[in-house]
Parts: structure tokens; C-alpha cells; sequence
């Protein structure tokens, strides 16, 4: 397994398992299978393990304690997430820290290497068109992140609960920036890494995503990019795990990236394989992370990485048929 560089992490797999298929957020799975593909991804010097509590209400980081007993291979990260949305400053230390000791307790360990912000990051002054009336149960305004959230960060990274923390880069994309760029900027942020650009259903505004603008920025300050929704959410697969509406964002992309699987049969590759190698080659994305569920899906990945990044050539071919410019 090729290993890059993850600015604030250090060296990592270019492939993170990530915990939404083993939570079975992508259709569904068994705890067993989970395990052993927990286990499998390792096995393979997979060495950064992508979880949240909200994969499965605690299901991946139970699998993956479950998979090690709570002693991780020697070599071997993990992440774990709060979504935290705009509380009182005054109730954001208390809310972390009683999420961060549930993850430790599901993982059976006592620090992660990362913890990431799983809020979307929006200007004070901001209203979503859509989910408006929810949306500070998952959107964190920036006044909030910068006096309240970074203090309370850096004070469990001081205080040996976490290695380094991060934010997931799906709010308004000059929010996004504007963090990076700031005085106190996260060590890692998660970014969509796709051919089609889109983070489909996550995308609640009405913007333009802007990822690689973001990754972009992301570089420029030096911190680190995971990459995520390689395969966007299914859309650039043969098909979905679950049903998707043809009328939601994630199923216009799948109609969209019709070109997309016609040109992985020519090239005698699986869309999903085709989908990773993509993102592999995405400058400035030190790993991608998987959203598999089980060990075929995972043996797929795995040739992805093996075979590596597309050529020039092959890529444009990609943006061509999805109609990036």
C-alpha cells in the first residue's frame, strides 16, 4: 500500500477505511462482515480507520473495537467526529467531551488521532433555502467555531484525548476557506473527491461546492486532505445499495454519470474501480476514504490502489464524459 504524507497526521495509506459502510449507512451489513473487513483493510496496510458516531448510532466504532479488543494493530490510526451544530458557547465544551467519551468507550481506547468538526461551517448571519428551521442542529457558525469549538479542540489535543483535530468541509465553501486560512487553522479537512465534484444530498445550499477550490486552499495553509465520496454516494457505481429517489441530488448525479459508466465498461474497469483510481489522482488529496461495507467491496478498492492513478490521459477522458471542464 502506497503511503503519503497527511499534514498533521503524518504518513498515512493513500486508502482510509472509512466507518460509513460499517455502519451500514451504504446498505446494509452484518457486525460479523464488518469485523472482518475491518480486519481485512488492515491486513492489507490500510493504517487510518475514518469513524464517526453517527455511522450506525455508534455501529463502526463498535465493530472496529470489537475488531481489535480495543488495542490497535501497532501503526494504526483512528478518527471519530462530533456534529455538534451551534449550541450556546457555554454548553460546547460539555457536549465534545461527553460525545468524544462515548466514541472512546465503543472504541475501547482512551485518545483518537483525529477529531473532526462534522458540523457544516456557515457565516453567522446565514439561512439555508432548505432544512432552515433544523439547521443548527448541523451547521456550526463560524463566531461559534473560532471562539468557542477551536479552544475546546486544542484543549483535549493538550490534554492527550486527541492527536490533532479537523473539520469536514461540506458548509458554504468560503466558510470552508476562511477557516483554513485562519490563525488557528485544523490540521486535516475532509473534502469531496469525485469526477463529478458534488457532494449530492449533503449539499443543502444553493452555491456551487467548490472541492477543489477548497483542497486548493486546503494545501496553500499545509493542512491535510482526506478525500471523501469517491464513488458519490453510489452515483458512480453500477447502481445503488438503497433506494434513492431519481428526483434527490445523489440520483441526478446517477443519471449524470451515465457517460461515466459507458466509458468504464469500454475500458473493461468497474465504474467503482474507475471512480477510485479518480480519486487517487486528485492533486492535493493525501488519502481517499472507503465507504465499503464488506470484504468484495473492499478487494475492489484495494485493485484500485494497486493499479493507481489514472493517467493524464484517462482522466481527462473521466472529465470529458461527465461534463467537467
Amino acid at each position: 500500500m502506497q503511503q503519503r504524507t497527511l499534514a498533521g497526521l503524518g504518513e498515512v495509506s493513500a486508502l482510509t477505511l472509512g466507518g460509513g459502510g460499517l455502519g451500514g449507512v451504504w446498505g446494509p451489513t452484518s457486525r460479523a462482515e464488518a469485523v472482518a473487513t475491518v480486519e481485512a483493510a488492515v491486513a492489507a496496510g490500510i493504517n487510518l480507520l475514518d469513524l464517526a458516531p453517527g455511522y450506525g448510532r455508534g455501529e463502526a466504532e463498535t465493530v472496529v473495537g470489537e475488531a481489535f479488543g480495543g488495542s490497535l494493530p501497532e501503526g494504526v490510526r483512528v478518527t471519530t467526529k462530533c456534529q455538534l451544530g451551534s449550541p450556546p458557547a457555554g454548553d460546547v465544551d460539555a457536549i465534545v467531551r461527553r460525545r468524544l467519551e462515548r466514541s472512546l468507550e465503543a472504541l475501547r481506547t482512551d485518545r483518537v488521532d483525529l477529531l473532526l468538526l462534522h458540523s457544516n461551517l456557515i457565516p453567522d448571519d446565514y439561512v439555508y433555502p432548505r432544512d432552515s428551521a433544523t439547521q443548527d442542529q448541523f451547521a456550526t457558525r463560524i463566531s461559534l467555531f473560532h471562539d468557542a469549538v477551536v479552544p475546546v479542540f486544542e484543549a483535549l489535543r493538550e490534554e492527550g484525548l486527541i492527536g490533532a483535530w479537523g473539520i469536514t468541509g461540506v458548509g458554504l465553501p468560503a466558510t470552508v476557506i476562511e477557516a483554513l486560512g485562519s490563525a488557528r487553522p485544523p490540521a486535516v479537512v475532509q473534502v469531496v473527491a469525485n469526477c463529478l465534484d458534488s457532494a449530492g444530498d449533503m449539499r443543502r445550499y444553493d452555491e456551487p461546492a467548490r472541492p477543489r477550490d477548497i483542497i486548493k486552499a486546503a494545501v496553500a495553509a499545509g493542512v491535510g486532505v482526506m478525500g471523501i465520496r469517491a464513488v458519490q454516494a453510489g452515483a458512480l457505481t453500477d447502481g445503488f445499495d438503497r433506494d434513492i429517489p431519481e428526483d434527490t441530488l445523489d440520483g441526478r448525479d446517477f443519471q449524470r454519470a451515465a457517460p461515466f459508466r459507458a466509458l468504464a465498461a469500454e475500458l473493461a474497469m468497474t465504474p467503482a474501480l474507475l471512480a477510485h483510481r479518480y480519486a487517487l489522482g486528485i492533486d492535493g488529496v493525501a488519502t481517499v476514504v472507503l465507504g465499503v461495507k464488506n470484504r468484495s467491496e473492499l478487494a475492489e478498492c484495494l485493485a484500485a490502489e494497486a493499479a493507481g492513478p489514472l493517467s493524464t490521459e484517462l482522466q481527462s477522458r473521466v472529465d470529458q464524459a461527465v461534463g467537467r471542464s
